[in-house]
């Protein structure tokens, strides 16, 4: 069955207004959060190896900095929209201020397949990105950071493009750069080890050990990379991975019913991320269509790829084993299947929690840009273990207080704290 067409931000507006009619905020403040406060959209000429030039279609959304300056991914996919970026941007927002990092919300991207790009046209389009936008971001303003397709190289050209347009060095920028050229130590790691720390922090809610536990994949960028191999190390077992294939413009599941070695999948997978299939049935993968991952029968599933990949036509594929979701992707599950996994005994880690490494350690780069003096991994990572269990703790509190799930209860706790920081300014 096609899946039905969804608005992001119209979800996002959605999720927005249900919290806010329970902290009863006032017409100002709705009008205020429920709409970005800026908005580019624009165009990139390019002129390809051959001498033609092509027009990209670029976008930024600065949803809300009454917390501090805006703070969001550049995202390269054919599919990039402006009403994805709302989304997206209005998320962002929530999840900083429920983690509790001084940063609003930002998003942006092109409309592009990086795959049919040569290296000089993609750095064409990374440096025609900034010189958009050079007048109206920066380390004090809105600091992007690196999303789909995007690379530590992509960082790198867009700060050497601003640093020139702007006359100055300013590392602090845009984050997820290249160690050595003023990244941070873990932030490739950050986002699926700190999905992974939530993942622990909630396993000890329903009083189960990870070694007790199998999970299904969707996705097997670095997001879900990570998440398997901290997984791994904590004892979980992983027996299915979802991944998109290119070449036949397709995903499929990789199952392993005795767990799959991550190390041996990552040798027979590219730079995109994709997994090659006939090398992988040589290692003993069972190939199976695109949502068998969600079939699975296991008790933890991880939604790591794109928005809206469980849906009100095929949740009730998930398994009735299954005990917890962990939102890796940001918005995976919509409204109407949110609302059926509600009626079933499974624990859903929210995305505004679950995925928020990647955003504390983008802070944790911006910081340490600024001052001109790096931390160690371990360092790094244990700040964000930190950051990430007190997060859980305060939402986990709040739903049990008040008979909330956890997503309603990081949507309360978020958009307060901003409401709360628009009141102190006098904005509304």
């Amino acid at each position: 069955m096609a899946k039905k067409t969804i608005n992001p931000f119209e979800m996002a507006q959605d999720q927005f207004d249900q919290a806010a009619d329970i902290l009863e905020l006032d017409e100002g403040m709705r009008d205020l959060l429920r709409y970005p406060l800026r908005e580019y959209n624009f165009s990139i000429p390019v002129r390809n190896d051959d001498g033609e030039v092509r027009i990209f279609r670029g976008f930024r959304v600065q949803h809300n900095d009454a917390r501090g300056a805006c703070k969001g991914g550049i995202r390269f996919h054919p599919l990039v929209s402006i009403d994805q970026s709302r989304a997206l941007a209005m998320w962002m927002t929530w999840k900083c201020a429920v983690v509790d990092i001084p940063l609003g919300g930002a998003m942006g991207g092109v409309v592009c397949d990086p795959h049919t790009i040569s290296v000089r046209g993609l750095e064409q389009i990374c440096r025609g990105w900034v010189r958009q936008l050079a007048a109206d971001i920066g380390p004090l303003s809105d600091i992007p950071e690196p999303d789909i397709m995007t690379t530590p190289q992509y960082m790198l050209w867009m700060l050497d493009e601003y640093e020139a347009i702007r006359g100055g060095k300013f590392p602090g920028f845009i984050t997820g750069k290249p160690v050595g050229m003023g990244g941070s130590l873990g932030r490739i790691e950050a986002t699926g080890f700190g999905l992974v720390y939530m993942l622990r922090e909630a396993l000890r809610q329903i009083d189960r050990k990870p070694s007790e536990m199998t999970a299904a994949v969707q996705g097997f960028g670095s997001v879900a990379r990570h998440a398997i191999r901290l997984f791994n190390q904590i004892g979980g077992t992983v027996t299915c991975v979802s991944c998109w294939n290119q070449n036949d413009h397709t995903a499929y599941s990789f199952k392993k019913t005795d767990g799959l070695d991550l190390d041996t999948l990552l040798s027979i997978t590219d730079d995109f991320g994709e997994i090659d299939k006939t090398k992988a049935v040589d290692i003993g993968c069972e190939i199976l269509p695109d949502e068998a991952w969600l079939e699975q029968e296991v008790d933890i599933l991880i939604p790591a790829a794109l928005e809206h990949q469980i849906t009100e036509e095929n949740v009730s594929c998930i398994h009735n084993r299954v005990r917890i979701i962990a939102e890796g992707a940001n918005g995976p599950i919509t409204p109407s299947a949110d609302k059926i996994i509600a009626g079933k005994d499974i624990l859903v880690i929210p995305d505004f929690i679950a995925n928020a490494g990647g955003v504390i350690c983008s802070y944790f780069e911006t910081v340490q840009s600024n001052n001109n003096h790096y931390w160690q991994k371990d360092e790094v990572l244990g700040k964000l273990d930190v950051k990430m269990t007190s997060a859980f703790l305060d939402v986990n509190d709040m739903a049990h207080n008040h008979n909330l799930s956890l997503r309603d209860a990081a949507h309360l706790i978020g958009i307060s704290r901003v409401a709360q920081a628009c009141r102190d300014r006098g904005w509304a």
